[in-house]
């Protein structure tokens, strides 16, 4: 028997690459579904520090955390670490519930997603509109300062 990878070449899957973090088994498991179905690479992450590991060791277009996972700000810790890496993903913080006293003040309301488990149509257009304003943002930049 062959060992069975979940990793497959860019080319040949994938819109985008995604790492999405959520320290619920079923949750996880369930988007991670979804946004493969939707065309995107997705690996993930159960905990905030695993989500900074993967970080630094890869690239992904976007970031996608639960808020409360170890700490009640452990998705805050991975935003954070997403701004300073050096490719910039896209991020977003995912919430499966709309409680008060959570929205980050220095997020812009673009990067936040409300996760309504009946409309993942609307989290796909939300997932592609995130992946599409990044690539938007490097290809300026590109403009702006060739060669670098």
């Amino acid at each position: 028997m062959t060992a069975c990878t979940t990793e497959a070449p860019r080319a040949i899957e994938g819109l985008a690459r995604i790492l999405l973090v959520n320290d619920d088994p079923a949750s996880r498991l369930a988007l991670q579904a979804v946004l493969r179905a939707g065309g995107y690479t997705v690996d993930s992450a159960a905990s905030a520090a695993e989500a900074i590991a993967k970080l630094d060791e890869g690239e992904y277009e976007l970031v996608l955390t639960d808020l409360r996972m170890e700490t009640p700000e452990a998705g805050y810790r991975v935003l954070a670490h997403a701004k300073i890496v050096d490719y910039r993903p896209a991020a977003a913080l995912l919430q499966a519930y709309r409680e008060e006293g959570v929205a980050d003040p220095d997020l812009p309301a673009d990067e936040s997603i409300l996760i309504a488990p009946e409309n993942l149509p609307e989290l796909l257009a939300k997932v592609a509109d995130l992946v599409a304003a990044r690539a938007m943002r490097r290809a300026a930049r590109a403009l702006r300062h060739p060669g670098s």
